[in-house]
């Protein structure tokens, strides 16, 4: 087995627990999304329950990009109080990233219910439109094109001991980061040596949680993701089989000896404690 591979099971091994829960869904309750993120041309599916059912009364959703708004509908509610609804992300209204805001209102005036869901478009989802100027040691530095949405990059670092990137960012509101990575620079491969084989995916981190990602483009030069993030969040980890500068075989031996004689003295420490 490489020896990167099993810098990476001792990273996954000892992640902190709960990842992967970031993005949990709760149970919906007025209204919600069926997901956070959705792409141009997609259905965006809206559920919910209302406290009182009334007969004969609909509910209205309303659809809103920052105080326009881009879409208007009467829903039927059954008489256990539940609706759902989808509409198309798609059409003269959806032409801007970010974030959208659903209010349902119902009954009485003012008793109103709000969700959200982050969009992209096409163009974004397939070019990013900033670039970020990535050191890279002695091989000098090369470019990651981007586009954010509900934040901005504050720096994006290489990190040969992950075998990754990692990209801290200040999230003023919940938002999606798109990043086209250059094959030369970062991949996650299957096969022994990290560059060859099949595409695997991608470990992504945020704070220490891990986090899905949708990949909206695979290009023999690079690869197209998209995170999402929520307010407040600040360090993406984003962790492949290969990064440059790569990681040389001595420092990873010398690495994952380290880790295995903390291991071990942690282990010894808490025998002598219970003994």
């Amino acid at each position: 087995m490489k020896f990167s591979h099993i810098l990476i099971l001792f990273l996954v091994a000892f992640a902190p627990l709960g990842y992967g829960f970031a993005f949990a869904q709760t149970e919906c309750k007025q209204v919600c999304v069926a997901k956070p993120f959705y792409s141009e041309g997609e259905a965006v599916i809206i559920s919910g329950k209302v406290d009182a059912f009334l007969p004969n009364t609909p509910l209205l959703v309303q659809v809103f990009r920052d105080t326009n708004r881009v879409h208007i509908a009467q829903v039927d509610v059954a008489q256990d109080g539940t609706y759902s609804y989808s509409l198309i992300a798609d059409g003269p209204y959806f032409k801007q990233d970010g974030k959208y805001v659903i209010q349902a209102s119902y009954g009485v005036t003012g008793n109103v219910f709000e969700t959200s869901f982050n969009f992209q478009t096409t163009a974004t989802g397939q070019n990013p439109s900033q670039i970020f100027e990535v050191r890279a040691g002695d091989q000098g530095t090369f470019d990651v094109p981007y586009t954010i949405n509900g934040g901005t990059v504050k720096n994006i670092i290489v990190d040969p001991a992950i075998l990754g990137l990692i990209i801290t960012i200040q999230a003023d509101d919940d938002g999606s980061i798109t990043l086209d990575l250059g094959r030369e620079w970062i991949d996650a491969k299957t096969g022994p040596n990290g560059r060859t084989g099949d595409d695997d995916k991608y470990i992504i981190y945020i704070d220490g949680l891990e986090v899905p990602y949708q990949e909206s483009s695979v290009r023999p030069e690079s690869r197209l993701i998209t995170i999402q993030f929520q307010e407040g969040d600040s360090d993406i980890e984003i962790i492949g089989t290969y990064v440059v500068p790569e990681f040389g075989p001595i420092a990873i031996l010398i690495l994952v000896i380290a880790v295995s004689s903390v291991l071990i003295l942690s282990k010894k420490s808490t025998f002598l404690r219970f003994s």
